[in-house]
């Protein structure tokens, strides 16, 4: 398994992590932060723009995990390496979007 393989299912754990909140804010008809709101990242897009935000996401973790290298669900480390990935993008949004939410940063 080369390297690169590995980088490719971590951020293939990144963008399906990243799809779930989009999905289903937009799927409820509520806004949502994303990239293509006013300010990127802070401002709220629409119900739209989220699921197909959410949706691309979800194609980019698909390929980056099923199309590149053989991953394997019954390999730790395939599935490790996506769930870090993952993993780390939910602690970054949590504590990115909990800010907008919550007044501050969560612990």
């Amino acid at each position: 398994m080369e390297w690169a393989h590995y980088i490719s299912y971590f951020f293939g754990g990144v963008f399906l992590a990243n799809a779930i909140p989009h999905l289903v804010s937009g799927t409820l008809g509520r806004p949502f932060q994303s990239p293509f709101a006013n300010p990127p990242g802070e401002g709220l897009s629409s119900p739209t723009v989220n699921v197909l935000w959410g949706a691309f996401n979800l194609a980019a973790g698909y390929v980056l995990i099923c199309r590149i290298g053989a991953f394997d669900l019954h390999d730790t480390s395939h599935v490790a390496t996506a769930g870090l990935g993952g993993l780390l993008i939910s602690l970054y949004a949590a504590r990115h979007f909990g800010q907008f939410y919550t007044g501050r940063t969560s612990a």
